[in-house]
């Protein structure tokens, strides 16, 4: 059996793409509650729109989402229908600290993900928490400037060491920062940064990353001294890069896009800077912040494992190349004619998951956990909810069996596989509803009208029986 006994089969969800409730429970509002729906969303998680609060004349898809606030155990006993071993949610840090910096946290928040976490536990799901997935409270950006100021690495730490006491023995896996490399492409959903004019915008993105990665392994190090069960990991928007030609003009602009991407992890995995960042920020004349006991933290507090999400591969030519650019994912690639393509224009690369899967396999030689990949497109449901989504099928069936392959044929340790996302709910690049991903359908339009009533896929029932055959029946 290629898939090995007790690999953790499950879905992902992020608390602000699915729960709702913004103003609920005591919740404060974040980073990514502000970010509207419409043709100023980019610019407002690329941080060269100012949008710190509600504006009139736009609509907020987190406000609400799927409503998963009040809907979670419904939505849990049908993970656990399609028999789930592992949910993958998020913490939203303003349930905990509204503010982000209080002393003290806020009791219904914490309540709210006992009794959800209490509810996986009861039909067998392993809880897998994302502490921070692109959330920032809003406070901590109007009064501090986001993550591009080193306070936030001790009101994250405050946070962890919350989390990591009150759910002892309810969660084992955790990770600490949702595609770590976004800050890179889109800086205020990855980090809370709004740019100000004149400012040194390369400088203001690798010091914010340098307080996030220094926070992920004071939250490793803090994990692991309340429980030596837990398990962290870090999380990476994966995707390898392919030249678009054997030009080696094309070959050295993929050897570097991938270098920018893997950073992140280097340091996660490894812990410290490797040389070609050190060069990089010297030339660009960057003073992370350093300190001796950054590096001691980083050095000592490596992650257990690795996760990413995998969406597609990115085929990058040199800058004076007249290759057509193609989408995919806030990650800038150029065309490939090979690859068929989604409604949203995203490359569709099977056989990139497998040679994605090896790469960082054999970059870091730690176990992985797929933690997101799945289809995004348009659905249409009878008038009973049902969807005859054979395309998400013939997607996941085609990505699975190149996982298979890398675990069976190519000697990769991997965890578990939890599918973007198992329910419809918001998309965190576009912010409609109308680019579904789920195996249950929620009726729910772009502009929040719909009765959020709850219907399975065909691929609802296609999942149950890849799971229940540990990935050998994926017909």
């Amino acid at each position: 059996m290629a898939f090995p006994e007790g690999f953790l089969w499950g879905g992902a969800t992020a608390a602000n793409q699915c729960e709702g409730a913004y103003n609920e429970g005591g919740r404060g509002v974040a980073n990514v509650d502000v970010m509207p729906h419409g043709a100023d969303r980019q610019a407002v998680g690329c941080g060269t729109r100012k949008m710190l609060d509600f504006e009139d004349g736009y609509f907020y898809p987190a406000q609400k989402a799927i409503d998963m606030y009040h809907h979670y155990k419904e939505d849990i006993a049908l993970f656990a229908e399609m028999g789930f071993k592992t949910y993958r949610l998020s913490i939203g840090w303003t349930r905990i600290f509204p503010l982000g910096d209080e002393a003290e946290p806020n009791e219904e928040g914490l309540q709210f993900y006992e009794d959800l976490f209490r509810e996986c536990k009861k039909y067998g799901i392993e809880p897998l928490v994302t502490i921070t997935h692109f959330d920032c409270p809003i406070h901590l950006i109007k009064e501090y400037g986001g993550w591009r100021n080193r306070e936030l690495i001790d009101m994250y730490k405050k946070l962890v060491t919350v989390l990591f006491t009150r759910y002892k023995g309810l969660v084992k896996y955790w990770l600490t920062f949702n595609e770590i490399n976004m800050i890179l492409h889109m800086p205020f959903m990855g980090a809370g940064l709004v740019f100000e004019e004149g400012e040194n915008q390369i400088a203001a993105k690798y010091i914010s990353a340098h307080n996030e990665l220094v926070a992920s392994a004071w939250a490793t190090k803090i994990g692991h001294e309340i429980d030596p069960e837990n398990k962290i990991g870090c999380m990476l928007a994966a995707g390898s890069f392919y030249p678009y030609t054997c030009n080696p003009k094309d070959v050295r602009e993929a050897q570097v896009r991938g270098q920018e991407n893997y950073f992140f992890v280097d340091v996660q995995s490894r812990g410290y800077y490797p040389n070609y960042a050190l060069k990089m920020l010297e030339r660009e004349g960057v003073d992370v912040g350093m300190t001796e006991e950054d590096k001691q933290i980083l050095a000592e507090n490596t992650v257990d494992f690795i996760s990413f999400s995998y969406y597609n591969t990115r085929t990058v030519a040199s800058p004076d190349s007249s290759a057509e650019n193609a989408s995919g994912n806030a990650f800038a690639s150029v065309k490939n004619s090979y690859l068929t393509y989604t409604d949203w224009g995203w490359p569709v690369d099977p056989l990139g998951f497998r040679i994605t899967i090896n790469e960082i396999y054999d970059r870091y030689q730690k176990p992985l956990f797929v933690v997101e990949n799945g289809l995004g497109a348009i659905d249409e449901p009878d008038e009973n909810g049902y969807v005859a989504d054979d395309y998400r099928i013939d997607y996941l069936r085609k990505h699975i069996e190149q996982m298979k392959a890398a675990i069976e044929e190519d000697g990769v340790e991997m965890l578990g596989y939890t599918t973007w996302g198992p329910i419809d709910l918001v998309s965190a690049g576009t912010g409609e509803m109308s680019k579904r991903y789920g195996f249950i359908y929620v009726d729910r339009d772009d502009y929040g009208n719909g009765t959020l009533a709850r219907s399975k896929k065909k691929s609802f029932f296609w999942y149950k029986k890849v799971i229940a055959t540990n990935g050998e029946d994926l017909a």
